[in-house]
Protein backbone atom coordinates (compact mmCIF):
# COMPACT_ATOMS: atom_id res chain seq x y z
CA UNK A 1 0.00 0.00 0.00
CA UNK A 2 1.48 3.51 -1.30
CA UNK A 3 2.15 5.83 2.07
CA UNK A 4 0.49 8.89 -0.02
CA UNK A 5 -2.86 6.84 -0.08
CA UNK A 6 -6.32 8.84 0.69
CA UNK A 7 -8.53 7.12 3.45
CA UNK A 8 -11.39 6.05 2.17
CA UNK A 9 -14.54 8.77 3.53
CA UNK A 10 -16.39 7.29 5.83
CA UNK A 11 -20.20 6.33 4.65
CA UNK A 12 -21.97 8.34 7.59
CA UNK A 13 -20.43 11.57 6.57
CA UNK A 14 -22.17 13.88 3.62
CA UNK A 15 -20.19 14.35 0.32
CA UNK A 16 -19.53 17.82 -0.42
CA UNK A 17 -20.90 19.35 -3.59
CA UNK A 18 -19.90 22.59 -4.93
CA UNK A 19 -22.52 25.14 -5.71
CA UNK A 20 -22.97 26.27 -9.39
CA UNK A 21 -22.65 29.89 -9.97
CA UNK A 22 -26.73 30.10 -10.33
CA UNK A 23 -27.36 28.01 -6.91
CA UNK A 24 -24.29 30.09 -5.34
CA UNK A 25 -26.76 33.40 -6.50
CA UNK A 26 -30.02 32.08 -5.13
CA UNK A 27 -28.42 31.32 -1.85
CA UNK A 28 -27.40 35.33 -1.47
CA UNK A 29 -30.87 36.09 -2.58
CA UNK A 30 -32.19 34.19 -0.19
CA UNK A 31 -29.56 34.82 2.74
CA UNK A 32 -28.64 38.59 2.38
CA UNK A 33 -26.05 40.15 4.61
CA UNK A 34 -26.84 43.38 6.42
CA UNK A 35 -24.29 45.80 5.35
CA UNK A 36 -21.94 46.88 8.79
CA UNK A 37 -22.88 50.35 7.90
CA UNK A 38 -26.44 50.24 8.70
CA UNK A 39 -24.94 48.77 12.28
CA UNK A 40 -22.38 51.83 12.14
CA UNK A 41 -25.51 54.13 11.65
CA UNK A 42 -27.81 52.17 13.98
CA UNK A 43 -25.26 52.80 16.65
CA UNK A 44 -25.08 56.64 15.92
CA UNK A 45 -28.49 56.79 16.43
CA UNK A 46 -29.52 55.33 19.30
CA UNK A 47 -27.02 57.74 20.65
CA UNK A 48 -28.34 60.43 19.35
CA UNK A 49 -31.77 59.37 20.70
CA UNK A 50 -30.56 58.29 23.83
CA UNK A 51 -28.53 61.27 24.77
CA UNK A 52 -31.60 63.67 23.87
CA UNK A 53 -33.81 61.18 26.11
CA UNK A 54 -31.03 61.67 28.91
CA UNK A 55 -30.41 65.36 28.33
CA UNK A 56 -34.23 66.05 29.03
CA UNK A 57 -35.37 63.68 31.31
CA UNK A 58 -32.78 64.69 33.92
CA UNK A 59 -32.06 68.05 33.15
CA UNK A 60 -28.75 67.93 33.11
CA UNK A 61 -26.83 68.44 29.56
CA UNK A 62 -23.32 66.21 31.22
CA UNK A 63 -25.98 63.17 31.18
CA UNK A 64 -26.67 63.77 27.96
CA UNK A 65 -23.20 64.20 26.72
CA UNK A 66 -22.04 61.10 28.63
CA UNK A 67 -24.87 59.25 26.83
CA UNK A 68 -23.24 60.46 23.17
CA UNK A 69 -19.80 60.04 24.13
CA UNK A 70 -20.52 56.15 25.55
CA UNK A 71 -22.38 55.46 22.09
CA UNK A 72 -19.50 57.00 20.22
CA UNK A 73 -16.89 55.25 22.20
CA UNK A 74 -18.51 52.04 20.02
CA UNK A 75 -19.63 53.44 16.78
CA UNK A 76 -16.51 55.47 16.08
CA UNK A 77 -14.22 52.63 15.84
CA UNK A 78 -17.21 50.60 14.18
CA UNK A 79 -16.81 52.71 11.79
CA UNK A 80 -13.43 52.22 11.39
CA UNK A 81 -13.49 48.79 11.03
CA UNK A 82 -17.04 48.81 8.73
CA UNK A 83 -14.23 50.78 6.64
CA UNK A 84 -11.87 48.44 6.74
CA UNK A 85 -14.18 45.95 5.69
CA UNK A 86 -15.07 47.61 3.20
CA UNK A 87 -11.63 47.55 1.53
CA UNK A 88 -11.23 43.51 1.25
CA UNK A 89 -9.28 43.50 4.63
CA UNK A 90 -8.96 39.73 3.73
CA UNK A 91 -7.23 37.79 6.38
CA UNK A 92 -6.15 41.29 8.55
CA UNK A 93 -9.85 40.82 10.33
CA UNK A 94 -8.18 39.98 13.44
CA UNK A 95 -5.76 43.33 13.41
CA UNK A 96 -8.96 45.41 12.74
CA UNK A 97 -10.97 44.00 15.60
CA UNK A 98 -8.35 44.24 18.05
CA UNK A 99 -7.70 47.91 16.91
CA UNK A 100 -11.60 48.45 17.02
CA UNK A 101 -11.56 47.20 20.50
CA UNK A 102 -7.86 49.08 21.44
CA UNK A 103 -9.38 52.52 20.53
CA UNK A 104 -12.86 51.64 22.63
CA UNK A 105 -10.91 50.95 25.92
CA UNK A 106 -8.82 54.31 24.64
CA UNK A 107 -11.82 56.44 24.14
CA UNK A 108 -13.15 55.45 27.38
CA UNK A 109 -10.35 55.86 29.24
CA UNK A 110 -10.06 59.54 27.58
CA UNK A 111 -13.60 60.25 28.58
CA UNK A 112 -12.93 61.87 31.97
CA UNK A 113 -11.24 64.51 30.27
CA UNK A 114 -12.85 65.12 27.05
CA UNK A 115 -16.64 64.76 28.38
CA UNK A 116 -17.54 67.63 30.65
CA UNK A 117 -19.86 66.72 33.62
CA UNK A 118 -19.09 63.37 32.84
CA UNK A 119 -21.59 60.70 34.13
CA UNK A 120 -19.96 57.27 34.23
CA UNK A 121 -23.63 55.64 34.49
CA UNK A 122 -25.08 57.30 31.65
CA UNK A 123 -21.54 57.08 29.83
CA UNK A 124 -22.17 52.70 30.64
CA UNK A 125 -25.96 53.26 28.87
CA UNK A 126 -24.36 54.94 25.56
CA UNK A 127 -22.18 51.98 25.46
CA UNK A 128 -24.85 49.30 26.20
CA UNK A 129 -27.27 51.14 23.95
CA UNK A 130 -24.60 51.07 20.82
CA UNK A 131 -23.58 47.56 21.15
CA UNK A 132 -26.97 46.72 21.38
CA UNK A 133 -27.30 47.64 17.87
CA UNK A 134 -25.30 44.42 16.56
CA UNK A 135 -28.24 42.26 18.54
CA UNK A 136 -30.83 44.33 16.84
CA UNK A 137 -29.12 43.44 13.01
CA UNK A 138 -28.76 39.46 13.89
CA UNK A 139 -32.83 40.08 14.80
CA UNK A 140 -33.31 42.05 11.45
CA UNK A 141 -31.43 39.53 9.61
CA UNK A 142 -33.01 36.51 11.23
CA UNK A 143 -36.66 37.92 10.80
CA UNK A 144 -36.51 38.80 7.39
CA UNK A 145 -34.65 35.35 6.59
CA UNK A 146 -38.05 33.74 8.54
CA UNK A 147 -40.97 35.73 6.50
CA UNK A 148 -39.06 34.75 3.32
CA UNK A 149 -38.13 39.08 2.29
Amino acid sequence: MNSMSVPPEPEDEPVFTPLSADEARQWRERNPSISPWWIVGGQVLVGLLGACVAWVGTGNQGVGWSVLYGAWAVAGPAGLYARALARGIGASFLLWELVKIGLTVALLVAAPKLVPGLSWLALLVGVVLATQMYWVALAVTRRDRKNGN
